[in-house]
């Protein structure tokens, strides 16, 4: 592997979001702190326990896997979608560097920066309300493997997008309202049993409720059924990513 090639596309990735740090960070950051606020403040005067967890630290895992999950797709989407849309894709495609260097630099930095931001997120919460992490390496693991799914989901979406619309169509209409009615601000035990079918039926459930089992030791579903999900994002991720490779789509011009 060619790892000085690896490292040029990940530090201009993470440079290019050191020179927009109000909008790649600061704006990320800010937004979240506002559902927590808002959300904590209207719905928790309401609710004052759910499974026996404060409703403000309740909301913390939902909240920072929302996060998570647009930013990662945005940043991924963007920082594949620009060199295609400027033509130094090709440059970097005609340069002695593998498909497997290029995922790596985009998707790395992409989700190094989701991370980041999570972790952010993670202590600026702990300024709101206090709450402890039951398991934090399997916190960690969540954390990392869903930066890096959503990262190549991201890539996928800034291959095949071929206007800055649709960079944001499917974290807009697809993502974020699944990540809403994926248990973020409740738990599906609280919905009708019917409507708790219906809901199962959402991806997103898996991944949020695997996050959220991390810090209390409870969830909507069996952690088995989350890690089983979120591997099966990634395997779905990593073919279509090699299809992509393979067949050049989006890429030959």
């Amino acid at each position: 592997m060619n790892f000085r090639s690896v490292k040029t596309l990940y530090a201009a990735e993470m440079a290019r979001s050191l020179r927009t740090v109000l909008q790649s960070i600061v704006s990320p950051v800010i937004s979240t702190s506002l559902y927590f606020v808002v959300f904590g403040a209207a719905i928790g005067t309401r609710i004052s326990e759910v499974d026996g967890v404060s409703y403000g630290a309740f909301i913390v895992p939902g909240l920072i896997m929302l996060m998570l999950l647009t930013q990662s797709v945005s940043n991924a989407s963007f920082g594949i979608f620009f060199p295609r849309f400027t033509g130094t894709i090709y440059e970097i495609l005609s340069a002695p560097v593998s498909y497997f260097e290029v995922v790596l630099g985009y998707v790395g930095a992409a989700a190094t920066k989701s991370i980041v931001l999570g972790l952010i997120v993670l202590i600026t919460a702990r300024l709101f309300v206090p709450f402890e992490i039951a398991h934090p390496l399997m916190m960690l693991l969540f954390l990392v493997l869903t930066s890096l799914t959503f990262s190549l989901l991201g890539f996928i979406i800034g291959i095949w997008a071929d206007g800055f619309e649709k960079l944001q169509l499917v974290p807009l209409l697809v993502i974020t309202p699944l990540t809403f009615l994926g248990g973020t601000f409740y738990s599906i035990d609280m919905l009708p049993p019917a409507w708790q079918i219906v809901t199962l039926a959402n991806p997103v459930v898996y991944l949020v409720s695997g996050f959220r089992w991390s810090f209390y030791g409870m969830g909507d579903v069996s952690i088995w059924a989350s890690l089983g999900m979120i591997a099966l994002f990634l395997a779905l991720s990593l073919a279509v990513v090699n299809w992509i490779f393979r067949s050049g789509y989006g890429l030959k011009p």
